[in-house]
């Protein structure tokens, strides 16, 4: 073969992942309509079997309610299945203007952008602000996600990492630059991998203290928290001080995209030098419209939310039952901590072949070394024989693992 050297690069370095622990190995689902969180999973040889998912970001379980449903299935007889070009090539849809503004009414914000996904609207936007804003420098949380990393590296604006959640060494490093630096805080409200909150109010104090730029990706909060579900800052009543509230499509409300609020200069800033947004093809509009019927929905409907916590609080009171380590937080992530990749692996493989219980593991390098987990995630609709079913296969593989109950 030609490319033999490259062949044995790429053959090294995926072993080295197999060696690790750290190999992905993606789950064949089929979601049914109306089933979840139920789904069919196809064996290497096709064969099907139900599972149980306990670990999608389909929070709510708002991709499988009827309003989304029907309002993509409107769309897409109205309108055809494509956008048809980038947003400033033909691609505008109505669907998406709609969309615009209920986005902006959700986080009571003048303007939203809507962008292909979460990780994209980060990217673009810290990178377009950071790189455009003249001496702009960036003071980054150190648990950020990886969209934002790469956003301010691609901005590669001068950048400052303070130590996770500590507001005060925010405070420092922002006493320490010159107070006439244009400066950006970028932070996160529910970390995803341990599913802490950010102190909002107190690190807003701060970025208003040093006249800094608040930059609040609300991803795994956007539907869950508030009462319309426009997150912490909705929640904590803060909104009004956040200066760009970044959200995704693709968790709470069920459907795919991403999307950032804000002023209306600053929103048609982004979408006037962001290359992310100006050469990307336009989400389809059934997306779009999928989205925006979630979002009203969960603007007035309290009983996914309340019914969320309830199997979320049940969940960790059966897992202190029986001592089974997970990490504390006030979300609704719920990291059952094992701290070893292989475990962790042989863990999730074995729920999902003898329980049909599927969650992933989560390895390096989304996770630290030596924190490895399976991160958990209680829908609304999950049953109580569910929960039932999940505890008692976890405390099984915990005896057969003869893992110490002491592991966090």
């Amino acid at each position: 073969m030609r490319s033999s050297k490259f062949e044995t690069i790429f053959d090294q370095q995926l072993e080295d992942l197999r060696e690790a622990g750290n190999y992905r190995v993606f789950a064949d689902l089929e979601r049914h309509k109306g089933k979840f969180p139920k789904a069919a999973r196809y064996d290497e040889s096709g064969k099907q079997s139900e599972v149980t998912v306990w670990c999608s970001n389909d929070y709510l379980g708002m991709g499988q309610h009827p309003n989304t449903i029907e309002a993509m299935t409107d769309a897409i007889h109205k309108c055809g299945a494509g956008a048809g070009g980038t947003r400033n090539i033909s691609g505008t849809n109505h669907y998406h203007i709609l969309l615009e503004q209920e986005l902006a009414d959700l986080h009571q914000k003048p303007a939203a952008l809507l962008l292909t996904s979460g990780y994209v609207a980060n990217w673009a936007a810290l990178g377009t602000l950071a790189s455009r804003i003249p001496g702009c420098e960036i003071f980054s949380d150190s648990e950020n996600h990886a969209s934002m990393i790469e956003g301010i590296r691609h901005s590669r604006a001068p950048k400052h990492i303070w130590r996770h959640n500590d507001v005060e060494h925010l405070d420092h490093m922002l006493s320490q630059a010159d107070p006439e630096t244009a400066k950006l805080v970028a932070f996160e409200s529910v970390y995803s991998m341990d599913g802490d909150i950010c102190p909002l109010a107190e690190i807003l104090d701060v970025c208003e203290k040093h006249n800094a730029f608040s930059y609040l990706d609300e991803v795994h909060a956007v539907g869950l928290y508030g009462q319309r579900g426009g997150g912490i800052a909705e929640r904590e009543g803060l909104m009004d001080r956040v200066d760009l509230i970044q959200g995704t499509l693709g968790k709470a409300f069920g459907v795919m995209g991403g999307y950032i609020t804000g002023s209306t200069n600053m929103i048609d800033f982004v979408r006037s030098f962001a290359s992310g947004f100006i050469f990307s093809t336009a989400l389809p509009p059934a997306l779009a419209a999928g989205a925006t019927a979630s979002i009203k929905h969960l603007k007035v409907s309290q009983m996914e939310r309340m019914r969320q916590r309830k199997n979320v609080k049940t969940l960790r009171d059966r897992l202190d039952a029986i001592g089974l380590p997970h990490m504390a937080n006030e979300s609704h992530i719920v990291p059952v901590m094992v701290g070893d990749a292989k475990k962790c692996k042989y863990i999730s493989d074995l729920l999902l072949e003898n329980y049909n219980i599927y969650v992933q593991p989560i390895n390096y390098p989304t996770v630290a070394k030596g924190t490895e987990r399976l991160r958990i995630t209680p829908s609304p609709i999950h049953s109580e024989q569910d929960i039932l079913h999940l505890v008692n296969a976890l405390s099984e593989m915990w005896s057969q693992c003869a893992l110490s109950r002491a592991v966090a």
